[in-house]
């Protein structure tokens, strides 16, 4: 519809008694909405969307190496690719002819399918091909003859949410496998038509009328733009004529949420984003779905989205500083952000949800391919390396619903449900489901995805390297140019990348340079160029002049560790992008897996014999002071890592930093937010820090203290 004048209505809600015409929506405080103006914004005749800095390359193009390919494998082998041979809600979902839901938002398997597809086909595992192809021909079988896509077949029960992950999930199907590509394709624009006609119709399926089920919390209308990446995919590639459908079913999911409340745009804006939480006393008139951490994480995306329909700069900038926000307010040290299910603060014993790492990995990798911001890219690489996998086991089968950065034990909290806002005592323990099962469902997406955008294209028509794992792309640029390009190297355990390129012609390549590395770091190559000093743009992109045919170089990042100051003299500590814990010795306890909502014990048709929970109980002191200006890196030579990576003595890289035994007292059966004036136990030692994911027991957000010299050399 390029060139086609349209009009864009853009909602301001008002609260009111009452509403005329919108039934039961339920909105900010429990009260109700009504549009009390309508701002006609002209389209200018520009429909063409905004183009991102670097482009994507198609799923399938890039391939784990090294150290992510083995964890790929693992969670291919553990819980994420054995899901649907077992596991209720993926296994007897009712989108493949089931029974069993966990919530009316019918969101798992599709939640499922959206993280499996990228593991399939980044991995190319015939065998999770097997799984997601099944689940695509069946949703897709049935297909109902009005173009709904799932098992819903009345009003009340229909809700649009969960449609938008499976949108996600058909995307990169089409994109990874040209074969389905078609009727994919053919899918989703008739589902499109029938999503824009209930829209029109009062906002059916979006917005709760009368008897409606489908979604009366409100976490469609928090999540409206989730539909824009699908569907404006959908737009620049295959619109069939059917532009003006598509870009007004956009719109209409954004003015659906306007109308409930739930306008992100209203909400990153300095005086009304919230800060501080007061314990049992939260100052925030704002409605529940833009405190709810996950949604947080998805929340990012909302002005960006916009900002690609609109043109207006403003949200592209309002874009930047959401990001500012939550980073300066609810980041946690690992990367996530800290959300007991809603947004707290700094504390550290608060915890992360692990959907929230998962969605941020999305988001964050969305962003940063249209703002082009090195840090961000840096957030990503952090979540990917400290967040993500400190809540999963080794083996990829047991999970944690929540992560705390001061976590001493993983065991029930006899008092936790008192300090959390809505999470269960259980929730730091490894497990299956140990608290609700969107995490069990939703956590696989964070690597494939994480790997599918680690290869970028740039504006000039070439390459980089932006999330510096190791792994393989294979394309053909503009110009007919076949390129191969394959990293090694055992970074972020290690700070050299070895790269190997095969070109029919000369192309740019480049690779980012962190924000954290020194002016030491150096480029060697290609082939018999000397080495020199870095010298990346203001985008954090070293270039690197490939020539025609094959050739070889490497990248050295030089860095020190770095202390990150929080509140009350405490800090973190990192070296390149790892976050840094105490090593802390513990005993783990395999138990049954429990119901997430009951606490029973799981029956044996949604276990299979790898399903546990582990109550782990520390064996070593955890409960110290550090002295960060005494830290000493302890790096092992190595060309490889262990495999699992993820656990305690994985990892080749280290610190020793001195350190003191102090008191520590608990609140709600775990460490209480550290001491302000910690009172010293015993004498100073050299304390073992490792890889904070590594360490499934971690103190990493710790008081400071001066002491004496400490000999690093010999650790207790």
């Amino acid at each position: 519809m390029h060139g086609l004048r349209r009009a864009i209505i853009c909602v301001v809600v008002a609260e009111v008694a009452g509403v005329a015409g919108v039934t039961g929506v339920t909105g900010v405080a429990g009260q109700r909405h009504l549009e009390s103006k309508q701002q006609v914004m002209e389209d200018d005749e520009q429909s063409a969307l905004v183009q991102p800095v670097y482009t994507i390359f198609p799923l399938g193009s890039i391939n784990p190496l090294g150290w992510l390919k083995d964890q790929l494998e693992l969670e291919a082998n553990g819980l994420a690719g054995n899901m649907f041979e077992f596991y209720r809600f993926v296994n007897d979902s009712k989108w493949i002819g089931g029974t069993t839901e966990y919530s009316i938002l019918d969101e798992a398997s599709p939640y499922w399918f959206n993280g499996l597809v990228p593991l399939a086909f980044g991995l190319n595992s015939t065998r999770i091909q097997g799984q997601v192809r099944y689940y695509l021909d069946y949703v897709l079988d049935h297909q109902q003859s009005d173009g709904w896509l799932g098992f819903e077949t009345t009003r009340e029960t229909r809700g649009l949410w969960a449609r938008c992950l499976l949108l996600l999930g058909l995307m990169q199907y089409a994109e990874a496998d040209p074969t389905q590509t078609e009727r994919i394709v053919d899918s989703i624009h008739r589902y499109v038509e029938l999503a824009h006609s209930m829209l029109k119709d009062n906002y059916t399926g979006l917005l709760v009328h009368g008897d409606d089920v489908f979604d009366t919390a409100g976490f469609g209308v928090g999540r409206t733009h989730e539909y824009h990446i699908p569907l404006q995919w959908l737009y620049e590639k295959y619109p069939r004529n059917n532009s003006q459908v598509i870009w007004e079913t956009m719109e209409l999911m954004i003015n659906g949420g306007v109308l409930w409340g739930a306008d992100w745009r209203t909400f990153f804006v300095d005086g009304v984003y919230p800060t501080v939480y007061y314990d049992g006393v939260t100052p925030w008139n704002l409605s529940w779905v833009f405190l709810h951490g996950v949604n947080h994480a998805e929340g990012l995306r909302y002005p960006l989205a916009i900002y690609r329909m609109t043109h207006d700069e403003k949200l592209k900038e309002q874009t930047r500083f959401a990001t500012d926000l939550i980073s300066k307010y609810h980041k946690s040290l690992s990367g996530s952000i800290i959300a007991d299910e809603y947004i707290s603060d700094l504390n550290p014993n608060r915890g992360a949800e692990l959907c929230i790492a998962a969605e941020l990995i999305f988001s964050l990798t969305w962003i940063y391919q249209y703002l082009a911001d090195n840090d961000l890219a840096d957030w990503v690489e952090q979540v990917a390396f400290n967040a993500l996998p400190a809540s999963l086991s080794p083996d990829w089968y047991s999970h944690q619903y929540v992560q705390q950065e001061n976590q001493p034990w993983s065991r029930n909290l006899t008092e936790g449900s008192a300090m959390w806002t809505d999470v269960n005592s259980y929730s730091n323990v490894f497990g299956l489901e140990p608290n609700y099962p969107c995490c069990t469902v939703n956590h696989p997406q964070g690597y494939p995805k994480f790997l599918a955008n680690s290869f970028v294209g740039t504006e000039d028509g070439g390459i980089a390297h932006v999330y510096l794992s190791p792994g393989t792309l294979s394309t053909t640029l503009k110009n007919d140019n076949p390129v191969t390009i394959t990293a090694t190297g055992i970074y972020p355990f290690g700070l050299n990348l070895k790269y190997h390129v095969a070109s029919t012609k000369a192309f740019s390549f480049y690779v980012r340079i962190p924000t954290w590395a020194g002016n030491a770091s150096s480029v060697t190559g290609p082939e018999e160029q000397p080495r020199k000093l870095i010298a990346p743009t203001d985008k954090g992109l070293q270039k690197v002049d490939v020539p025609a045919g094959e050739s070889t170089f490497t990248v050295d990042l030089n860095t020190q560790p770095r202390v990150e100051p929080r509140a009350n003299n405490t800090v973190g500590l990192y070296y390149g992008a790892l976050l840094y814990s105490l090593a802390i010795d513990y005993n783990d306890t395999v138990v049954a897996a429990r119901q997430y909502n009951t606490e029973a014990i799981l029956p044996a048709n949604t276990t299979d014999e790898h399903s546990h929970d582990h109550i782990m109980v520390p064996t070593s002191l955890w409960n110290i002071a550090i002295d960060p200006d005494q830290i000493k890196v302890v790096q092992q030579n190595v060309i490889s890592v262990a495999n699992p990576v993820w656990t305690l003595g994985g990892p080749p890289v280290e610190l020793r930093v001195a350190a003191v035994q102090i008191e520590w007292p608990l609140l709600y059966d775990t460490p209480d937010i550290p001491p302000v004036n910690p009172v010293v136990k015993g004498e100073p030692f050299s304390a073992r820090f490792v890889p904070y994911a590594s360490a499934k027991l971690h103190m990493a957000h710790l008081p400071v203290v001066s002491l004496p010299f400490v000999n690093l050399e010999v650790t207790i």
